[in-house]
């Protein structure tokens, strides 16, 4: 037996090298999380092997033996696999609307319209238009009542006057003078202090800028002064704000899109805590930590603009906290009740197209405030 344990030992040493060369190329070759599954597959044949070497297969009947083989592999592999569907399904990575269907002149009826012909029509040199993701059913709807009419597609394939890039690259863009104007957030204080003096906003609609939870969270309210807390990292236990005893998972946004702004925003002056991170694998090879996306715990928190969050209600599971005791809704936007209400805006970047500033003008006017209204946001005026 002595020296069935002692080959066990030298085999171990020298598989175990093997594997590791194994799933180091597996990890450099792959962009996912595949070589995990080659790990747990190359550990359930180092012990198969080893129980081999060891002599205890022989003793075992063959159908014992093909049942501990089949479970050495099958229940690490269906479990790690059972956990990355399940992590899969409680991600939200974004409520985004199908952009196709909100093109303007496509043919269908999701954009707003107004019931008038519209007081204008643009000629001539067509502004170029970016913004964020959740409001270009809005600058859709404004493109389809006063551009001419044409194909206008939603990717940034360099023919369209009218794409979505989302907020952080629209905001590159204009500064490059590749867009005339965006619609997004406000500014984060990087894209502001990149744009300079030439940057001019103008608000346009408002919207609410909300937290949500797992529709099981018993906490119906936070206020300001707690929010900050979780997002300080001050305040890390449901029981502190009248839930459960479970640790609080408060996921955040990449920085530069609206929403993270929308948080520091809130935050003001007070520092915000580093957000739970990932370990990923890089395209190039290597392991790179990413921030999460939010995942649906029963002890997560998220936060984005009540356009997305309301979009993410009915498929997944979650809910719309009160802040201050005040719901989100588009009468507590509108009465200024509801205290994260923040505007978005109309920007420009010292652009010269003639069309513009008329453009925004109508923005303003009455039937552009009822296209705003009619997608969903609440006018300015």
């Amino acid at each position: 037996m002595a020296k069935r344990i002692i080959g066990a030992v030298i085999f171990t040493v020298l598989y175990s090298m093997i594997s590791l060369f194994v799933v180091g190329i597996s990890l450099l070759a792959s962009s996912k999380n595949g070589y995990i599954y080659i790990a747990i597959a190359l550990a359930a044949l180092g012990i198969t092997l080893n129980l081999f070497i060891l002599g205890y297969m022989q003793k075992w009947k063959k159908g014992v033996q093909w049942g501990v083989i089949l479970s050495l592999f099958l229940l690490p592999l269906g479990g790690y696999g059972g956990f990355e569907w399940y992590m899969n399904k409680i991600e939200i990575r974004t409520a985004e609307v199908d952009l196709e269907a909100y093109e303007p002149f496509a043919g269908q009826d999701k954009l707003a319209q107004l019931d008038q012909p519209s007081t204008l029509k643009l000629t001539g040199e067509l502004p170029h238009l970016d913004g964020a993701t959740a409001l270009y059913p809005v600058y859709s709807a404004f493109t389809q009542a006063v551009y001419p009419e044409k194909d206008y597609s939603h990717q940034h394939t360099g023919e369209s006057e009218v794409v979505v890039t989302k907020t952080n690259s629209a905001y590159l863009r204009l500064q490059k003078g590749a867009a005339d104007l965006i619609i997004a957030a406000g500014p984060s204080e990087q894209q502001a202090e990149r744009l300079g003096r030439t940057m001019e906003k103008t608000a346009i609609g408002r919207e609410a800028f909300v937290f949500f939870v797992h529709e099981s969270n018993p906490v119906q309210n936070l206020t300001i002064k707690e929010l900050k807390g979780i997002y300080s990292g001050r305040i890390t236990n449901w029981k502190e704000v009248g839930g459960s005893d479970q640790e609080i998972i408060a996921f955040q946004r990449p920085e530069g899109s609206g929403s993270q702004t929308g948080l520091q925003n809130m935050m003001g002056t007070t520092p915000i805590m580093e957000p739970p991170m990932d370990e990923r694998v890089a395209g190039m090879g290597g392991i790179i930590e990413k921030a999460s996306t939010y995942r649906n715990y029963r002890n997560a928190i998220g936060f984005s603009y009540r356009y997305f969050a309301t979009r993410m209600v009915d498929e997944n599971r979650i809910k719309l906290l009160e802040v201050n005791g005040v719901a989100p809704t588009v009468e507590t936007i509108r009465s200024d009740h509801y205290p994260l209400t923040a505007a978005f805006y109309a920007i420009t970047n010292g652009t010269t197209n003639p069309n513009v500033e008329p453009l925004i003008e109508w923005m303003l006017s009455p039937q552009g405030q009822s296209l705003i209204e009619k997608t969903g946001y609440v006018p300015i005026q």
